[in-house]
């Protein structure tokens, strides 16, 4: 019997032991990166399991199956199971039917260029991957270029995709910062940017952490990559680790622990002049915003509004995305932080419909389905201070719609914000509020469908 496990491990050139077992053993540290279990980070096989694998004489067990469906990204049921034909037979061959005389070869045309695309990015990637490893004697350039090319990649994505759309590139973008600076290959003038993409993969793991409601892996992710900023050297990029531990403990219900780290995060971007410098002060008044320290919220915003008017972009603007503080999260955040306050008016609930409406057009560059999520809910809470019910449900309604691999924390955290104004408000009794708040009480996400 041919397996699907066995067309792919010669679809990736892998079948040779040492190949399969250099990228098993990464997959199986990826894995231990996202589910905690450190055992996973020394797991590996045999040359004898692994023939016995591809042969189908053996099936694997336990720990192996998890980390096989994680390396091919497809359910161990459908890896040993027998390979369809369309799989079995090599892409680039197609077997005539007696139908295709009576086929529009226009109909699948989307479908052909859709799997032309696939096939094209597989061969790039594994190309990329045996240029790497006919640099494994040394790190070379064409090595970092790649790493420095995917940091930029996955920083700009990472607000705008759903995170199961780019996180096993990020762990493989880690795993292997990681493994260049074990080596003990790189030059010396290698090892600051090393440790600066090791910081940043890491810091970006740490917010991915976040997203899956994993507060305890995020903050271990965070603290790694705030020993691997300062390895580095850059201050803008420390200062940014501190934010995202501010981030973290802000939505895990720490708001002592956020103002904490966001108010470290500040004394660390004194003369910076990115937008980080911006970001700080922002996360600073959300914070003081959950304890109810309304002088801390107003003088925090003051200090970001005035930090706006000296940026100048630096490295880690240029890197867009996830690294970058733009005016319309800004806006967001101070809504946010007065909202929090639990008191809103008139004048509130037009500041929030502004802050929403920035993240209507999603062809801009700081679109971020989060932050846009978070707009939309601020703003059903200003409205419910003014006793607009109506106005609320339509607010949230955006949120509640989105796909569930969009529901991170922060946006269900929100939404759930809203929930408890609304057995708050005067019109908790009302048929829109009681639905409502069934709705939102239902509204969650599975969680992440890790191989197992």
């Amino acid at each position: 019997m041919v397996t699907l496990l066995r067309i792919l491990i010669d679809r990736r050139g892998l079948k040779s032991y040492d190949d399969f077992i250099r990228e098993y053993e990464q997959a199986a540290v990826a894995l231990a990166g996202i589910t905690g279990n450190a055992a996973l980070r020394s797991h590996t096989v045999s040359k004898r399991t692994f023939e016995r694998w591809y042969s189908s004489s053996a099936v694997p067990q336990n720990d192996a199956r998890r980390v096989l469906a994680h390396m091919f990204q497809q359910p161990i049921t459908q890896l040993l199971a027998p390979a369809p034909l369309a799989t079995a037979t090599p892409p680039h061959v197609r077997l005539a039917t007696d139908d295709d005389q009576r086929i529009d070869p226009r109909a699948d045309s989307d479908a052909d260029l859709h799997e032309m695309g696939r096939h094209a990015a597989m061969a790039a990637r594994r190309a990329m991957e045996f240029a790497m490893g006919a640099e494994r004697g040394e790190v070379g350039q064409e090595t970092m270029a790649y790493l420095q090319d995917e940091v930029r990649r996955i920083a700009g994505s990472y607000i705008r995709v759903p995170l199961n759309h780019i996180l096993d590139d990020l762990i493989s973008l880690q795993d292997e910062a990681f493994r260049l600076l074990e080596s003990g290959r790189t030059k010396p003038s290698q090892s600051r940017d090393l440790y600066l993409l090791a910081a940043l993969s890491s810091g970006m793991l740490a917010k991915a952490g976040h997203d899956l409601g994993d507060p305890h892996s995020a903050m271990m992710q965070a603290r790694t990559a705030a020993v691997c900023a300062d390895k580095a050297e850059h201050q803008p990029l420390s200062a940014w680790v501190r934010g995202l531990q501010s981030l973290i403990a802000y939505w895990a219900g720490r708001p002592e622990d956020a103002l904490h780290y966001a108010a470290h995060g500040a004394s660390l971007a004194q003369g910076l002049r990115g937008s980080i410098s911006v970001w700080l002060p922002s996360l600073q008044s959300r914070a003081a915003a959950l304890l109810g320290d309304e002088e801390t919220v107003t003088s925090s915003a003051r200090l970001a509004t005035d930090l706006r008017d000296r940026v100048e972009p630096d490295d880690l603007d240029q890197l867009g995305g996830l690294l970058l503080f733009p005016q319309i999260r800004q806006n967001y955040y101070q809504v946010e932080a007065l909202a929090l306050l639990g008191h809103g008016d008139r004048r509130l609930v037009h500041q929030a419909e502004n802050a929403a409406q920035a993240f209507a057009d999603t062809t801009d560059p700081n679109w971020s389905f989060g932050d846009a999520a978070g707009a939309q809910s601020n703003l059903a809470l200003a409205r419910l201070y003014v006793d607009d019910l109506e106005g609320a449900a339509e607010a949230i309604r955006p949120v509640l719609d989105l796909p569930s691999e969009q529901r991170n924390a922060g946006i269900i955290y929100s939404a759930h914000r809203v929930r408890s104004a609304l057995s708050k408000g005067r019109s908790h009794d009302a048929l829109v509020a009681r639905r409502l708040s069934e709705e939102i009480a239902t509204f969650n996400r599975p969680p992440l469908a890790l191989p197992r």
